[in-house]
């Protein structure tokens, strides 16, 4: 039988130091675009409907000032992905994002072949910035189409139609060669019949990265305060089961919670998020989890734009304590079908394996994870119950 985790003996959580090498730990890049034409009510973003022309040279003046003044923190580091977030960031336009991307690689060692990503929503006018995108430097877009079929989208509260994400999708793919479609499942009212309807639509596409979301009633939403009538549990979990079966019988690999990607396209940026790396992020809202000697600790910039405009260089900031960092990992590593190898969780938190053993023996009694080979990942049911198998880490802060 193969030992839950082989270990030697460890010192204990609370005398474990912290023995991190920053370079050692890969960093990406977030940027965040914190506007939007039209707030969707499902949505619990950190997004701004633009009630006015947006000021973009004061907005990306504000991103560069943020960025230099986080240079010591991360000198020296290399970084291997760029995202940018919203809000919509395919409301900026092709000259915006050419110097933003510019200013990028003048104050950052961006990696050969770094991914670089953008956020987009379908539309005639923000696909018509595609090949501009495509020109300053992105190569990889991500579009948010949720639904193909009209009556979901108008209940979701989205701007564009069934036929504009299809001519999103076309316009995308002549400039790009990596794209991600978000959809989303149990959608107000929907059938199962519907929902494959969905993923078959985005399977024929071509897009070789999909991420498939389950609608959820966000806190602080119209949809949490006035929820419309949704799919019920069995409904939704044969929803879930579909999206998988469709999508592996494709040639798609269910490698996170909720993305599915054809060999090779998995996205690195996000990756990045799973498997603990490091992000700095830039704008209004923005988060970041930096590691150095010291220890780990986050980063918030000013949510409103506002605020954001008024003072880029404002952080709060926290370090992540001995006894949060086991839970914060695993909430992380468990959201992979594969998991992670057990040694980067020494690797990435600084502490001994010894400090998620208990937790580990009981996840792995349940059913829940699995230990071979090295690794620390979710079993079938793992994945199945994902909330309860994360819960028993987080017990461990």
């Amino acid at each position: 039988m193969i030992p839950v985790i082989a270990v030697p003996p460890a010192p204990t959580l609370a005398s474990a130091p912290l023995a991190l090498s920053a370079s050692a730990v890969p960093l990406a890049l977030y940027v965040h675009w914190p506007w939007c034409v039209k707030k969707c009510p499902y949505c619990d973003f950190n997004s701004h409907e633009a009630k006015q022309p947006v000021d973009e040279a004061a907005y990306l003046a504000a991103l560069i000032a943020d960025l230099e003044a986080a240079l010591p923190v991360i000198w020296g580091r290399s970084v291997n992905s760029v995202f940018i977030g919203g809000g919509t960031p395919s409301l900026m336009s092709g000259a915006t994002a050419d110097a933003l991307l510019a200013a990028l690689r003048m104050r950052l060692p961006l990696l050969p072949g770094a991914e670089i990503t953008l956020e987009a929503n379908p539309g005639t006018a923000e696909a018509e910035r595609f090949k501009a995108y495509r020109d300053a430097g992105v190569n990889r877009l991500s579009l948010g189409i949720q639904s193909f079929d009209d009556r979901k989208l108008a209940a979701l509260g989205r701007i564009h139609s069934g036929d504009e994400a299809r001519r999103a999708i076309e316009l995308a793919l002549a400039h790009f060669a990596r794209v991600n479609l978000d959809l989303m499942v149990a959608l107000p009212g929907q059938i199962l019949a519907e929902a494959r309807q969905d993923i078959d639509a985005a399977i024929a596409s071509g897009a070789t990265h999909l991420s498939a979301y389950h609608l959820t009633l966000e806190p602080n939403t119209p949809f949490h305060h006035a929820p419309p009538p949704l799919p019920d549990e069995d409904a939704a979990a044969d929803m879930l089961e579909m999206v998988e079966a469709r999508l592996g019988a494709a040639g798609f690999d269910h490698y996170e919670t909720s993305a599915y990607a054809k060999p090779g396209e998995q996205c690195r940026h996000n990756l990045n998020y799973w498997q603990f790396g490091d992000y700095l992020g830039i704008g209004a809202g923005a988060h970041s989890k930096l590691s150095d000697h010291t220890g780990i600790r986050r980063e918030a910039r000013p949510r409103h734009p506002r605020d954001y405009l008024a003072d880029p260089l404002s952080r709060r900031w926290q370090t992540i304590t001995k006894e949060d960092l086991p839970g914060e990992f695993m909430m992380n590593a468990l959201r992979l079908t594969a998991g992670a190898p057990q040694a980067l969780f020494s690797e990435r938190t600084g502490l001994p394996l010894a400090a998620i053993e208990k937790s580990a023996l009981a996840a792995r009694h349940a059913g829940l994870l699995d230990t071979a080979d090295g690794y620390l990942r979710p079993t079938p049911r793992g994945r199945r119950f994902l909330n309860r198998l994360l819960a028993m880490f987080l017990a461990d802060a």
